[in-house]
């Protein structure tokens, strides 16, 4: 659930009022943390990542697979993926994890794509703060199939169905200033991935398991 989805989104409390806010993420599964890792980043002065560490806090991702269109308004619903993980964020101070966990945000966009690039400065990495939030405690629920309507409404001449949903990539521009630069391969690698595969078989029922 969580390869699969591109933002994220962080809960917390912040001088006293909830706050959610988008955000990039990479996971670790093999990080440091129980469970493994999910790394968040932004600037320093960032008063949701500073408020972070000191509190529980709740990252959610949620994908839409299809409008579920039934033939009454109090049936109609989505086919969903969601996934909530919670816990105690964690500032990332020591540079390896720091230079690791950034890698694994952006790879998380582009898998592959932290190894093209030049290594971050040293005042890239200060003007950076990174917070881990352990996956121990992680749930995903999700919804699929067709709509279940009441058997009252079934003959009512009402049409009912799916609309499926997807997110798709488009075709690569090439910046301006990178003219001439081939396009490399894990972009368009990326590209080629996409649309995220939605569920195969359909059932019409919502369910819960852990993550």
């Amino acid at each position: 659930m969580l390869n699969a989805s591109l933002v994220c989104h962080l809960g917390l409390v912040m001088d006293g009022h909830p706050v959610v806010l988008p955000t990039v993420f990479g996971v670790d599964p093999d990080g440091p943390d129980e469970g493994g890792t999910l790394y968040l980043h932004g600037s320093v002065a960032a008063g949701s990542l500073l408020s972070a560490p000191d509190q529980d806090v709740a990252v959610t991702c949620t994908l839409v697979d299809g409008l579920v269109l039934a033939r009454s308004g109090f049936h109609h619903s989505m086919n969903y993926r969601s996934a909530v993980v919670i816990g105690r964020g964690r500032l990332v101070t020591d540079p390896t994890e720091k230079q690791r966990a950034l890698d694994h945000v952006v790879d998380h966009v582009v898998p592959g794509r932290s190894a093209t690039l030049r290594g971050p400065t040293r005042r890239e990495l200060a003007a950076t703060a990174v917070i881990a939030v352990p996956l121990v405690e992680a749930s995903v629920k999700q919804r699929r199939g067709e709509p279940v309507d009441d058997d009252a409404d079934l003959d009512s001449g009402v049409w009912a169905g799916v609309l499926p949903i997807s997110v798709g990539a488009g075709q690569i521009q090439t910046a301006a200033d990178a003219s001439g630069i081939p396009v490399p391969v894990d972009v368009t690698a990326r590209a080629h991935s996409m649309p995220v595969t939605r569920w195969a078989e359909p059932s019409p029922s919502s369910s819960s398991a852990p993550a």
